[in-house]
Parts: C-alpha cells; sequence; structure tokens
C-alpha cells in the first residue's frame, strides 16, 4: 500500500498541483501506519538550499488536504491516511560525504 500511496502522491505532484512553492520535489518514501491512519512522505528537494526546503515544507503543507482527497478517489479505500510530510535529507548528506571523500583522496595523490 505504501508503494501505491507513493506513486500516486508523485503523479498528482506532478500533474496537479501547480503550487510554484514546491519546486522539484522527489519522493523517497512513504511509511503508513498499520491502521492507516498516518502516513509519513519523505522527500527531498533541488535546489538543496534553506530557502527550497522552507518553501517546498509551506506548498506540501498547504496542498495536503487537497492531495488527500485526490489520494482517497484514486485508491478509494475506506480511510485515507492523514499525510505527514517529513524532509528526507539523505540525499544531500550523501552527497555532502562523497565530496568530502573525493577531496581527501585528491589531496592524498
Amino acid at each position: 500500500m505504501a508503494d501505491q500511496v507513493q506513486r500516486d502522491l508523485a503523479e498528482l505532484l506532478r500533474l496537479e498541483v501547480r503550487d510554484p512553492r514546491i519546486g522539484f520535489v522527489t519522493l523517497t518514501e512513504v511509511e503508513i501506519s498499520a491502521d492507516y491512519a498516518h502516513a509519513k512522505v519523505f522527500y527531498s528537494v533541488l535546489p538543496d538550499s534553506d530557502e527550497q526546503r522552507a518553501k517546498s515544507a509551506q506548498g506540501l503543507a498547504a496542498c495536503r488536504g487537497f492531495l488527500r482527497a485526490r489520494l482517497a478517489q484514486m485508491l478509494g479505500i475506506h480511510q485515507t491516511p492523514e499525510l505527514h510530510f517529513v524532509l528526507d535529507d539523505s540525499v544531500s548528506r550523501g552527497a555532502h560525504l562523497s565530496a568530502l571523500i573525493d577531496e581527501a583522496v585528491g589531496r592524498s595523490s
């Protein structure tokens, strides 16, 4: 179910949400509670700046009700989970660590 929610939300964000604050958001994972009452939606943002992260969070919060309503129509289930958007900074941390490794390797050569 989590994979289907992730696919459907990604499609809705790409095709139906027109909020310019959201920018380029990638959904990285969805975790749904056992009772389907809540869904944590993890996302990453490009460009990875404090300003864009804040804008995207505001945009996602603003369209949360719309996304939940559309998700209910698409899934056709009795209870649609409340959406909780959580910034996933693992991509930016990974890029930072990779840059540090490259720098360390460059110094040792």
